[in-house]
């Protein structure tokens, strides 16, 4: 019966009031651009234009990490912009790297190199539900991701294709490297490492002379020589929970002994 009420008379006043509303423009722009960027992807990874597949994807990183601080920085959050990104991380980082990793390197391989790269698009897919509901129940220390985010993982796959690529090495000769960081990363975002997650960080705060000089000081390292330095942060960031987690254990031993 209350159903009945729900459907017959509120539903209308919410629709109009959803109509009258509308969605924020700016953030959402920047989460097309993931979105898209993430489809590029897909298209040069079947047209055989690998380095090409590995940069969008990257693009994507970068327009994902922007749209979530236009939002908070404008005071533009909703729930369809939470949602929407949601689903542009899925296709950016989730579906666009198994595929290009598949194609590069995998499709040699049979069953074995579409379970891995299936293994990671549905790690993906586990990994932005769990983030999600654990954003809804507000639970969990803020400063820590829970397993690897999935834009680090998707840039540990195209930065491997791009430094291979970079190298002139074909994916197939490395075929069984390209099987185990599929699965590494893939396994990893669903594992309870944490990692930083960097959230306390706020751009509205000044910030020291030095901070800027790092900043300015990173951009150089990286526009250096982009496929390594990338490749090099992420494999680092990917490692880093694995080391934190080791560190911890060895302190508990010592504590208890």
């Amino acid at each position: 019966m209350s159903e009945n009420r729900n459907h017959t008379t509120h539903k209308p006043l919410l629709d109009g009031h959803l109509r009258r509303r509308g969605i924020y423009l700016l953030p959402n722009l920047f989460t097309t651009a993931a979105l898209f960027a993430g489809f590029y992807s897909i298209v040069q990874a079947m047209n055989g234009h690998f380095e090409q597949s590995a940069v969008a994807i990257f693009i994507a990183m970068v327009m994902d990490g922007l749209d979530g601080r236009v939002a908070r920085l404008t005071n533009t959050q909703s729930e369809f912009g939470a949602e929407y990104d949601s689903l542009s991380d899925m296709v950016s980082f989730g579906v666009a790297p198994a595929l290009v990793v598949y194609v590069w390197a995998l499709r040699d391989m049979g069953k074995w190199g579409w379970i891995a790269a299936f293994v990671y698009c549905a790690a993906t897919a586990l990994r932005l539900a769990r983030f999600n509901t654990q954003h809804e129940d507000g639970g969990g220390d803020k400063r820590f991701f829970q397993g690897l985010p999935s834009p680090a993982a998707a840039a540990l796959l195209a930065g491997l294709v791009w430094v291979m690529n970079d190298y002139h090495v074909k994916g197939a000769d490395i075929r069984w490297l390209v099987w185990g960081v599929t699965l590494f990363a893939g396994l990893t975002m669903v594992s309870n490492l944490r990692y930083y997650s960097g959230k306390e960080i706020n751009l509205r705060r000044s910030v020291p002379f030095v901070g800027i000089l790092l900043i300015v000081l990173a951009f150089i390292l990286i526009s250096s020589d982009p496929p390594r330095v990338l490749f090099s942060v992420f494999v680092l960031y990917a490692l880093s929970a694995y080391a934190d987690w080791l560190w911890r254990l060895v302190r508990r031993k010592r504590s208890a002994a």
